[in-house]
């Protein structure tokens, strides 16, 4: 893994992290760079309100906050940034609010690197919207000046359109961590949590990979 100076995460609901690149920002953090996770939302509108369920649709907010909250406790990141955005709004913001905002984050961290999802290829409709404009943020600065972007894809034709993952990295060491940090968000990642830890306990060879293995796409501009 290239050594970074700092590294920027965006994503627009808590719990993204946590399945995406928890071992992975576990890992910088190990080796001593800098990791700034930006979260657009609270993930007020989670579907789960956990089993059985301890929230309320009044209360889920305040929960979801807690669990991001003890997920970074959980990965060593000291710089949370909670931007307070509606959850399932993102999408119909004003083009230039979202790279006004990654643009105010960009120049004060001067990151090497910055973590987000893939553009048209992450299903939900505010990590599409998150991913364009990480996109077009990053496209207004000059190119010698600009950081790397890598993208988590998931979509089922994503394979087919953008071909295999060019980064993987090994995240076995930090498995502990990354599932800490998938549990953390108990309200949402209960049953998920519970068909992983029986996969690590029965050794079932796609979830060893996906818990031991982190795959993301260098965005090419």
């Amino acid at each position: 893994m290239v050594k970074e100076k700092h590294v920027l995460v965006i994503f627009p609901h808590p719990d993204d992290e946590a399945f995406g690149v928890s071992g992975t920002i576990s890992k910088y953090i190990h080796d001593g760079t800098p990791v700034t996770y930006a979260c657009l939302t609270l993930g007020e509108m989670g579907r789960n309100l956990g089993n059985p369920p301890f929230a309320t649709r009044e209360t889920l907010p305040t929960v979801r906050k807690d669990e991001l909250q003890e997920a970074a406790r959980v990965m060593g990141i000291d710089d949370l940034r909670m931007l307070g955005y509606r959850d399932k709004t993102i999408e119909f913001l004003a083009d230039d609010v979202l790279v006004d905002e990654f643009t105010n984050l960009i120049e004060e961290l001067n990151p090497s690197l910055v973590i987000s999802f893939y553009p048209g290829y992450s299903v939900h409709p505010d990590h599409d919207a998150t991913a364009e404009a990480v996109v077009k943020t990053l496209k207004n600065i000059e190119a010698s000046k600009r950081p790397k972007l890598y993208c988590i894809a998931f979509s089922r034709n994503c394979i087919e359109d953008l071909g295999e993952p060019d980064i993987t990295i090994d995240v076995e060491s930090f498995a502990e961590k990354k599932m800490a940090a998938i549990g953390a968000h108990r309200s949402q990642t209960q049953e998920f949590l519970a068909a992983m830890q029986e996969g690590l306990t029965n050794q079932v060879p796609e979830i060893l990979e996906r818990l031991y293995t982190e795959k993301m796409w260098t965005y090419t501009f």
